[in-house]
């Protein structure tokens, strides 16, 4: 499965800010947080930003980070 836009969810926005949730379905964390995966959401997501991320083998908080394509999920630290 690839990303799929209907699985992002707004849970919360303020101030520039926003918490996503996204259902990855069948895809593992891993493949969730890997570099592209968001590319369909780059309008949408901006860095800073955090996506609660449940995934087929399990779940994860982390933050945006990049810009445009180049969109990935990061640990947070």
């Amino acid at each position: 499965m690839s990303f799929a836009l209907r699985n992002l969810s707004v849970l919360a926005y303020a101030n520039g800010f926003t918490l996503w949730h996204y259902k990855s379905g069948a895809d593992p964390i891993v493949q969730a947080t890997a570099g592209g995966y968001f590319a369909d959401a780059a309008d949408l997501l901006a860095p800073g930003d955090m996506v609660m991320l449940t995934a087929a083998d399990g779940g994860k908080i982390a933050t945006v980070a990049g810009t445009g394509k180049g969109i990935v999920l990061a640990p947070l630290v």
